[in-house]
């Protein structure tokens, strides 16, 4: 089976759905979502409809610290997301934030843990940014490979039966190997506000047979991504991240 991973949409909907046409022209059999469906973009109602969508579909959808902030206010998050999560509870419907509300935590299946932080403690959005995060992650699950978000750049870890921790540079395109000798550590990167200095959107597949794992990217309209923002009176910031990846 071939799986899709996306994570950290962030309400940009032209991010999303470029991705989910490379998805199906990938043939994957399934998505997975890992969180932080809303947040820093223009477009929170289509994209929390649409991932509803996918749910209803079959796909996999676990709750990022966005999504749980909008019915939690104790949320510590920076200025530019707090205001946009504050611009966005009031264009929800309430299907569409029961919905967010809803979200699992975490979910496993078949070896797999799919998650928004780390999984030591998911509630505390924990990120893993380094092999001593990575380590806390991996150690805390007997899952063969976890797959999470949170941080916006694509990473991959591996621990070793002798307590080794490597880390490797995902290269996309370039299908990885994850053997089954190994526990591995998956960040998929970021949809809708990518971090690693590309600003072309990011997702993962991963063959559950073969366990090959590839990382992938897809370009999209950035620009008018950008100008919704700013229409939509949003944090500039936003807008400019998405320009230069950051």
């Amino acid at each position: 089976m071939l799986i899709a991973f996306l994570a950290d949409i962030h309400a940009n909907e032209l991010a999303l759905e470029a991705c989910l046409r490379k998805i199906a022209e990938r043939g994957a059999e399934k998505i997975v979502c890992l969180g932080d469906i809303v947040g820093y973009a223009a477009d929170p109602e289509v994209v929390t409809e649409r991932v509803m969508v996918l749910q209803q579909n079959g796909a996999i959808i676990v709750k990022g610290n966005h999504d749980h902030a909008i019915a939690s206010h104790r949320e510590t998050m920076n200025e530019a997301a707090k205001r946009a999560i504050e611009w966005t509870r009031p264009r929800l419907n309430m299907a569409q934030k029961e919905f967010l509300a809803n979200l699992p935590m975490t979910v496993e299946e078949e070896g797999r843990l799919y998650v928004h932080a780390d999984a030591s403690d998911p509630t505390r959005w924990n990120y893993v940014r380094g092999i001593d995060q990575a380590r806390i992650s991996l150690e805390a699950t007997n899952a063969s490979i976890t797959f999470c978000g949170h941080v916006h750049v694509p990473a991959l870890y591996c621990l070793s039966p002798a307590g080794k921790l490597i880390s490797h540079t995902p290269v996309t395109d370039i299908p990885m190997p994850v053997g089954s000798h190994r526990k591995w550590l998956a960040v998929v990167g970021s949809v809708g506000q990518p971090r690693d200095n590309k600003p072309s959107a990011s997702f993962t597949t991963f063959e559950t047979e073969e366990r090959i794992l590839t990382y992938h990217r897809a370009a999209y309209d950035v620009d008018e991504a950008a100008a919704r923002i700013r229409r939509a009176g949003l944090p500039d910031m936003s807008a400019v991240r998405l320009k230069i990846g950051r």
